[in-house]
């Protein structure tokens, strides 16, 4: 049905209806639409909380962000012990290629956000950037 990434397979919830897939999100414990974004964001999700032992509860889902005066959303932010924006992670499809675009993307959202680390991930490729002053600089790993 969906991709297989370069990332641990999750054990998802998955059902069907009216012809349309739904996954019940790790995070916000709700059914929602099983796109394949949604499908890379989730098993990001779960390899960051069982193989990187980030905490569940501190990852939030399309965290909304005004830029502009548009509504945009993050597709997940991950919070430290004092609250603030940790990390910030786009999410894209499988099929769709992670360009500067994507780049200029996650920076512009972290524009509002001010998180130290960017994520950027088709669930194939997955770059890692830190940011220092008002450069991003490409990490190996997550720190």
């Amino acid at each position: 049905m969906f991709s297989q990434l370069n990332l641990p397979q999750a054990q998802l919830q998955i059902s069907k209806r009216e012809n349309q897939f739904f996954v019940t999100c790790l995070v916000r414990k709700k059914k929602i639409l099983l796109t394949p974004e949604e499908w890379v964001r989730q098993h990001l999700i779960h390899y960051l909380v069982h193989f990187k032992g980030f905490a569940l509860g501190r990852l939030a889902v399309e965290v909304n962000l005004i830029f502009n005066g548009l509504a945009k959303r993050a597709d997940l932010v991950y919070y430290d012990e004092m609250l603030s924006p940790s990390f910030l992670f786009e999410c894209k499809a499988a099929d769709v290629h992670l360009t500067t675009e994507t780049v200029f993307q996650i920076a512009t959202y972290n524009s509002q956000l001010n998180a130290p680390f960017l994520v950027i991930s088709n669930g194939m490729d997955h770059y890692i950037f830190e940011k220092k002053n008002s450069e991003l600089v490409p990490l190996n790993d997550l720190p």
